[in-house]
């Protein structure tokens, strides 16, 4: 857990130096991981001798289907990436989570990150279940909503339908493309079950029948 002042601040600043972009607004604040210590959330770390290389952080939360714990935001170090710290981090958050009694994880990620995609759905388990336009009330930031059962592993799914990804820029035709390809499927009553390195370039998400 993230439960002093010095890993707090470890935290902000490498929340700042991977996903902040060095844009105003995207900061992180210590106090609010410590009222997540004390109230339920989730503020884990990883530390190699004294110096934090990942953490995550998250919220309780509730909607009509029950309780569930939405992480929001977890990053590795740059010279720590690829090393499988992020799996470690989301075991160590969902362990977190199933102490307070809850089974079932969320969290958003952006499409066009086929990386991203594989680690949540190939590599976790996660199920993607919803796609949300300009999740964080601003053009450009659509988001898919995935589903990670802390009870085990799915079963697995058999893909039955594709969606491709293509390789290059990610333009404004590409992101209208998907944002129409993932809700037609998902509308379809499928969930985005694997992503993968497609065979001409680009990924290929999978989508299967829910368990």
């Amino acid at each position: 857990m993230l439960d002093t002042a010095d890993l707090q601040d470890q935290a902000c600043a490498l929340y700042r130096d991977v996903l902040g972009h060095g844009e105003p607004g995207m900061e992180l604040n210590p106090r609010l991981l410590s009222a997540l210590v004390r109230n339920g959330g989730s503020a884990v770390g990883l530390v190699e001798g004294e110096r934090l290389v990942a953490f995550a952080y998250g919220v309780h939360a509730h909607d009509a289907d029950g309780d569930y714990h939405y992480s929001q935001s977890a990053a590795v170090a740059p010279d720590h990436q690829g090393l499988g710290l992020g799996r470690r981090l989301k075991q160590a958050q969902a362990d977190v989570v199933r102490t307070g009694g809850v089974t079932t994880m969320r969290w958003a990620y952006d499409p066009v990150l086929g990386r991203n995609a594989h680690f949540n759905l190939d590599v976790l388990g996660a199920r993607a279940r919803w796609f949300v336009d300009d999740f964080y009330f601003r053009p450009g930031t659509d988001r898919v909503v995935v589903e990670w059962d802390l009870r085990g592993p799915p079963p697995p799914a058999p893909v039955v339908e594709e969606l491709h990804l293509p390789s290059g820029p990610v333009t404004a035709e590409v992101r209208a493309d998907l944002r129409r390809g993932f809700r037609a499927l998902l509308d379809a009553g499928y969930v985005a079950v694997s992503c993968g390195r497609a065979e001409h370039g680009g990924s290929v998400y999978g989508f299967g029948r829910p368990s």
